[in-house]
């Protein structure tokens, strides 16, 4: 790694000078609200015997992703609308920036379609759902989802990284990424910009591909239940992973899948994946689940419980 750029600086979101103020409110606001909705997620699958299941198993990991993707990004993001000398960011830390946002990311894209497997075994073979989904084999399913992570950031990190930087150091991002990295770089990008295209492309669309193929099955396998009920408690469990999907996905194909583009557009999709999408997960599980909506009635009632004990004592 050959560079004599020492510090980079993020030049942010588009016109935030003239929005700093209220754009640190809703981002604060957004911040905590993925933290608390996360952190709450994660008691309850904890603490409720009824959801020991593998579903909840593979919600608390993608709640524990959601809590960290967001850290790696918005603090910084708060920094920068505080302080006019918010953006700058070392080198070194940049690097870690760029490992911990691919890693974290493409780990919640595995785990989507670990997820929607599940669901699959769940819909379409019932009877022998619990020998298939083991306690050892979602760990199993887990643990491989963040290697794959892991590997896969350590490749773009690399790749963006390598090459020599020795001019230039304003990032045109509110976070270090690839694209915006490379555009720096005192070397030919192409091939680096290529490979990292390729790479996005076929985790990405790999993804994209398994889960489709998962939800036509299980599309096919809900059509045969004979009972409405069960028809739609199949149809809305299903229908929030959806939900979250589309939300985590779409964006980052618009952005990833545009590598040359400059369009301020890129970073305004990127706001909504990296902080809208972590914070709308706990709603949608929340809200359109009723285990959990009853394990958070059963966690507040024991809550009132203790707190009423105490209070006779």
């Amino acid at each position: 790694m050959l560079s004599f750029v020492t510090t980079f600086i993020l030049t942010g979101i588009p016109h935030a000078p003239k929005l700093g103020t209220p754009l640190f409110g809703i981002f604060l606001v957004i911040y905590a609200l993925t933290l608390v909705g996360n952190l709450l997620i994660l008691l309850v699958i904890k603490v409720d015997s009824h959801l020991r299941t593998p579903m909840y198993y593979f919600l608390a990991n993608l709640s524990f992703i959601d809590m960290w993707f967001s850290t790696v990004t918005v603090p910084k993001i708060l920094m920068s609308l505080l302080s006019p000398d918010g953006g700058a960011i070392l080198f070194h830390s940049c690097v870690a920036q760029l490992y911990f946002f691919h890693c974290l990311g493409s780990t919640e894209c595995f785990l989507y379609t670990v997820m929607s497997y599940d669901r699959y075994l769940a819909i379409t073979y019932p009877l022998r759902y619990a020998t298939r989904m083991s306690g050892k084999m979602c760990a199993l399913l887990a643990g491989g989802t963040w290697l794959s992570g892991a590997i896969h950031s350590a490749a773009q990190t690399a790749l963006t990284f390598h090459l020599p930087y020795c001019g230039p150091n304003q990032i045109e991002h509110y976070v270090c990424d690839a694209p915006p990295i490379l555009k720096l770089a005192c070397a030919d990008t192409s091939v680096n910009e290529m490979v990292i295209f390729v790479n996005i492309g076929v985790v990405a669309s790999g993804c994209c591909f398994l889960i489709f193929l998962s939800y036509v099955s299980i599309v096919h396998a809900i059509l045969k239940i004979h009972t409405a009920e069960g028809r739609h408690k199949a149809f809305q469990t299903c229908a929030s992973h959806c939900i979250v999907v589309l939300c985590f996905f779409v964006p980052g194909l618009i952005i990833y899948l545009r590598p040359g583009s400059k369009h301020v557009m890129d970073r305004i999709v990127a706001i909504f994946q990296t902080m809208i999408t972590p914070m709308l997960n706990p709603l949608v599980y929340t809200l359109r689940n009723k285990e959990v909506k009853m394990a958070l009635l059963r966690l507040k009632d024991q809550r009132n419980f203790v707190y009423k004990s105490q209070c006779l004592s």
